[in-house]
């Protein structure tokens, strides 16, 4: 059941003393992010501001997730399993979601490919930070971010030229490189006009309805 202000009192709240385990992952890569629990104040803060919100049992009150850090996760769906007693959050993280720092609070054997984007892209983002804050060193990113938009766009105009190139050539390896040298100059002329990689998945994700 997709989850919405109009059916709160459908979820199994009951079972639980109002508190239904919930959830996180990432909408993009698929990757489990964190879990916390949602009373139903939480639920409708986290529906009505668009970060989602936990009841932290520890300090009993509503909690949002990046209220201190700033890595807040953006709210895309809920979801409420078969029993009604469960949820999945979807959601876009802005940095970290685990205190220790990392992407997740479980690490897998195996990272999903799409998640070597995500910290491809991340990577871009702490560049992009440094520059403004004026150290960002000899950083071939930051050299790049900072020579302008005109610049990035022109490098990502080249990159599509050598794909093309060695797509023609037949030649895979060549193939395989300029297509990587493409998807890192790509990441980089986004986040130079404050663009993520997620937003252009939903513009894939529109074009299929």
């Amino acid at each position: 059941m997709i989850v919405d202000g109009n059916n709160l009192d459908q979820l199994a709240w009951q079972k639980m003393d109002d508190l239904l385990p919930a959830v996180v992952q990432d909408s993009i890569s698929g990757r489990v992010l964190m879990q916390g629990y949602m009373n139903r104040e939480a639920l409708s803060h986290t529906m009505q501001s668009g970060h989602v919100t936990f009841f932290s049992r520890s300090k009993q009150r509503l909690w949002t997730k990046g209220e201190s850090s700033g890595h807040v996760l953006e709210l895309v769906s809920v979801t409420a399993d078969c029993d009604q007693d469960s949820l999945l959050v979807l959601a876009k993280p802005h940095g970290p979601t685990c205190h220790l720092g990392t992407e997740s609070c479980w690490l897998p054997p195996e990272i999903p490919a799409i998640s070597e984007l995500i910290e491809l892209e991340n990577t871009v983002k702490q560049r992009k930070a440094e520059l403004a804050n004026g150290d960002a060193g000899s950083s071939y990113t930051a050299e790049l971010l900072a020579s302008g938009i005109r610049r990035c766009a022109q490098k990502v105009g080249e990159e599509g030229v050598e794909v093309a190139l060695a797509a023609v050539a037949q030649d895979d390896d060549a193939l395989l490189n300029e297509s990587a040298d493409l998807l890192y100059h790509l990441t980089v002329v986004l986040q130079a006009r404050d663009l993520q990689l997620s937003d252009v998945i939903d513009v894939l994700r529109a074009r299929k309805k």
